[in-house]
């Protein structure tokens, strides 16, 4: 396979993971899309942050972060607290109802990807895993603003 028929089956099955990965979250857990399942994990990672860095971290815009912060907070998912080194600045925690629904839906989504990879090899499981660390990590020009 040439390399630019291989970047345009890579790039093609890329969207269809993302199309898959979307519409997979719906039905793991109705009213938790999957940019609000990934904004809950990065809270949870990170102990809190602000809504500025999630959209910087995301690369999103300040208004779509801000209408998904918004909409967890009415869910009862996050709470804003005031950072202790600034207290001019609002930081966003899970509460408990947050904690638990993304434990839940993890729980979910690990599972429906272990049936999914169920037949693959622990060689081809690794060398997958290892590929998509490599691609994730790779900062170049066209991730940066």
């Amino acid at each position: 396979m040439r390399a630019d028929t291989a970047v345009e089956t890579i790039q093609h099955e890329m969207t269809v993971f993302a199309r898959r990965a979307r519409a997979s979250a719906s039905r793991l857990h109705p009213e938790l899309s999957l940019v609000s399942y990934t904004l809950l994990g990065h809270l949870e990672e990170r102990d809190g942050c602000r809504a500025t860095d999630l959209a910087a971290h995301y690369a999103l815009d300040k208004s779509t972060v801000s209408r998904q912060v918004a909409a967890l907070e009415r869910a009862g998912l996050i709470e804003r607290r005031p950072d202790p080194a600034d207290h001019r600045v609002q930081v966003l925690h899970l509460t408990d109802a947050g904690r638990s629904i993304l434990g839940q839906v993890t729980v979910s989504r690990r599972a429906a990807v272990g049936e999914r990879l169920a037949e693959w090899s622990q060689e081809d499981l690794e060398r997958f895993a290892g590929y998509l660390v490599r691609y994730n990590s790779w900062s170049g020009p066209a991730d940066r603003p």
